[in-house]
């Protein structure tokens, strides 16, 4: 039957889709083009306008999909799967661009955006590398808008998914019986955006990171270009700065994606070893040994073979990645990882296409490709950056095989699985691997090209060597580390620093000019320094001193005394340095939050030494979500979140009236209810009923609810509401515990689910809201954020010198 639809605004999705169809077939185009004209300059020039008119237009294109998309989510068209999926009509206009690359057919365009910003500089920059490079360059975004096609060949095969389809058309939906009115829209409100996401991160992050995977394609086009027209060395000089801007992008998006777990989620800590944060980890890796390997062939002609592996796998690992994380086979393994989309098989094609592409090239090469027939100095500065980038290479190796275990077992039928405490098994091969890298690090520079006199390079190392020995002497005292790994990666990081910064002021004479490495290199050490000295001396302070017991609070293992604080709205409890003091919470928009006071006292006065708001975002459909509030000092931040509150409590109904219901609540045994001032425990049910002591009558039905209170004192209380069902109507008949001011009420058994439904009743002046609050140090972690900022600085230093040279 047709309907004729009310309201749906056809053009866009039609605009959108016809977009992505010319972005297609022009970046096919342009590939053949640019392919053709490769072949020699007098090529070139016939094939010219044809290349750079199909990319010109591929770039238009990818920016009316992008504009197209931005239009229909600021508008509120939730017709479309895409926009209901992802946005609402009550989300802040500040999180429109950030549910535009939430989902994957998002984040496709977003990477397509970067490469086609790229694309536009390289027409105008590339210059005799224009047709190899954009080649190169139009294949990749042929693949790309691929992924958003969203074309059925039959019922069998189907090419991309995307952002345009109506929702009416989408498989879970098409059936749907509000869908048959011809005023759905009407109602029809969106999803909206996952709570997790709703934070200023998630509208700077994704960009950053995804302008980093799209700048690895730079270098990798051009060393693609350099085999395919045998030009082996000369690609690298302008391949060296955007790799060093990969280096640097990439690296900003990663340490970002730390800031914003530090900052905004409950975990406690910056890095947890995801497999999705893995997966873009390892090709900033392999990048940064690329970019050291091509300092050294350029300086000495030497480590070609390495070069060209290290700057394709950058690529190619990125391509890895976004198979890992879009195939849904991270699914289990990752909180961050999309689900799949039916993809699968066309994201293996694009890994594999350019996997096969660079290895086939650098075999068909292999003869061609110059070695060097010199031998490299045990003293020589090539050989420990040769090394240094051996070592990454391992490092990368292992961080990607743990990560991959659910490829494995999907390749090789084996049932591998993931460890079970991903921080400490990677910890325990990434910390001695980066112990050998930061000696590198702190050495190499001292190190000349060639060969190097060891007495003179043992007297430069003399100072630093020094300096850092007093300051591991004096740090590892002052911080109680006895563990011999931790010392040795403290002495490392701190060698690392101090040789670096001596290295720049004495024999760089501290010109800024030429202090590119260097300054990054202490950037990245003190990113090293920091990461160990807040993870190693992380303190828990919010030991429960309040008498009341929190462990039976939810589940078993939820909570524990030594690690979650109960405060009563108004008293004062000590922990660690500090008294705080729950104030009490407020409601903004989706956001509660809760006010903590820390208080200092002196003598008998106590006095505010500073708040903080830590908060729940309540969402219905996903649930709510704890974010942490933190407290930033010079040498340490103390960060809270709360672990259990009352987000909402009912309204207050007199039953009768010297009561007020608190809170009711679906709970299975073991489970617990809070009452101002009781921790109650249900129990389960119970058959038996004294039917004289309730009068319960013949016939009747009654159930009775085992509930068991804890006062504040320990002190522990029985009660017994019931259920009764007579005539086919439900009686309940509470239970009341006068000397706690409580009663209890069942209202609803739920059999199927052994679940029972409590209503809380207390005196007026009984009831006393609280929070459940976890609070911890993380001392000197400022270290590691400023190492970021100084990395990125050195590291911009470097791309100034690498465009000048």
């Amino acid at each position: 039957m047709d309907i004729n639809y009310i309201g749906e605004h056809l053009w866009a999705g039609q605009l959108g889709q016809i977009s992505i169809i010319i972005a297609f077939v022009s970046a096919l185009v342009a590939a053949i083009a640019y392919a053709f004209g490769a072949r020699n300059d007098a090529a070139f020039s016939d094939w010219k306008l044809l290349a750079r008119s199909a990319f010109s237009l591929h770039i238009i294109s990818v920016f009316s999909i992008i504009g197209t998309l931005l239009y229909m989510l600021y508008n509120g068209m939730f017709e479309y799967h895409y926009v209901w999926q992802h946005s609402n009509s009550e989300m802040p206009m500040r999180y429109i661009m950030s549910s535009f690359w939430e989902g994957q057919e998002g984040s496709f365009l977003l990477w397509l955006f970067w490469h086609a910003v790229l694309g536009a500089i390289l027409l105008k920059t590339s210059k005799t590398w224009e047709a190899p490079v954009m080649s190169v360059f139009a294949m990749v975004q042929m693949f790309l808008v691929s992924m958003v096609l969203g074309i059925n060949l039959g019922d069998v095969i189907r090419i991309g998914s995307t952002p345009f389809l109506l929702l009416r058309e989408h498989p879970d939906f098409m059936n749907l019986p509000f869908l048959q009115n011809a005023t759905y829209l009407d109602k029809l409100d969106g999803r909206g955006l996952n709570p997790l996401l709703q934070n200023y991160w998630m509208t700077i992050h994704p960009p950053t990171l995804f302008l980093g995977f799209a700048s690895t394609l730079v270098p990798f086009a051009f060393a693609i270009a350099g085999l395919w027209k045998k030009k082996y060395t000369e690609w690298m000089k302008p391949a060296l700065p955007w790799t060093f801007f990969g280096v640097m992008i990439l690296g900003t998006g990663i340490l970002m994606g730390g800031a914003w777990a530090y900052e905004a989620l409950s975990f406690g800590g910056f890095w947890a070893w995801d497999p999705v944060e893995n997966s873009s980890l390892v090709p900033w890796i392999t990048l940064v040994g690329a970019a050291h390997v091509m300092v050294i062939q350029k300086n000495r002609g030497q480590s070609l073979i390495m070069t060209f592996v290290l700057t394709a796998a950058s690529f190619v690992l990125v391509l890895y990645s976004t198979f890992l994380t879009r195939s849904g086979i991270l699914g289990e393994t990752s909180v961050h990882a999309f689900t799949d989309l039916g993809m699968s098989g066309q994201l293996l094609v694009y890994l594999l296409a350019f996997l096969f592409l660079a290895i086939g090239l650098l075999i068909y090469n292999w003869k061609h490709i110059p070695k060097s027939k010199d031998e490299d100095s045990l003293y020589s500065r090539e050989f420990w950056m040769f090394i240094g980038a051996l070592v990454l290479i391992i490092s990368s190796f292992q961080i990607m095989f743990t990560t991959s275990i659910p490829v494995w077992n999907k390749l090789f039928g084996t049932n591998l699985a993931p460890p079970l405490d991903p921080i400490a098994h990677f910890n325990s091969f990434q910390i001695p691997l980066a112990i050998i890298l930061s000696i590198l690090i702190a050495v190499t520079q001292y190190f000349k090209y060639k060969k190097t006199d060891p007495q003179q390079l043992a007297k430069a190392l003399t100072i630093p060597f020094l300096l850092s020995l007093v300051g591991t002497a004096a740090i590892g005292y002052f911080m109680h580390y006895t563990n011999i790994m931790y010392i040795v990666m403290l002495f490392t990081s701190l060698f690392l620093i101090i040789a670096n910064l001596n290295y720049w002021l004495r024999v760089l004479k501290g010109k800024m000019k030429i202090a590119g490495a260097s300054v990054a290199h202490i950037g990245f050490g003190m990113i090293l320094l920091g990461a160990f000295l807040s993870t190693s001396k992380t303190q828990i302070i919010s030991m429960n001193t309040s008498g009341t017991d929190v462990e039976s609070l939810g589940k078993q293992g939820d909570f524990s005394n030594r690690e979650n604080i109960l405060m009563m709205k108004g008293d004062t409890l000590r922990m660690a340095d500090y008294f705080v003091s729950y104030v009490g919470k407020r409601k903004e928009g989706v956001n509660v939050f809760y006010q903590v006071d820390y208080l200092t006292k002196t003598n008998d006065t106590y006095e505010l030494a500073f708040s903080l708001y830590p908060r729940v975002q309540t969402n219905p459909r996903m649930g709510n979500i704890a974010e942490p509030d933190t407290k930033h000092f010079l040498h340490k931040d103390i960060y809270s979140f709360v672990t259990y509150a009352e987000v909402e409590t009912e309204e207050a109904e007199e039953k009768p009236e010297e009561y007020k219901n608190t809170s009711t609540k679906q709970v299975a045994p073991g489970d617990t209810l809070f009452a101002g001032t009781a921790i109650v425990i249900f129990n389960g049910f119970e058959r038996e009923v004294d039917a004289a002591e309730h009068g319960i009558q013949e016939g009747d039905i009654a159930v009775a609810a085992s509930l068991t209170a804890i006062d504040i004192s320990g002190k522990k209380y029985e009660v017994k509401p019931i259920y009764v069902i007579r005539d086919r109507m439900a009686l309940p008949i509470p239970g009341e515990l006068k000397e706690l001011g409580l009663r209890f009420v069942l209202n609803k058994v739920i059999p199927e689910e052994g679940k029972a439904e409590i209503a809380v009743y207390e005196k007026p002046d009984n009831y006393r809201e609280f929070i459940v609050m976890k609070a911890m140090i993380f001392p000197w972690i400022n270290i590691l954020w400023a190492g970021c900022l100084v990395m990125i600085i050195g590291t911009i230093l470097a791309i100034r010198r690498r465009l000048k040279s």
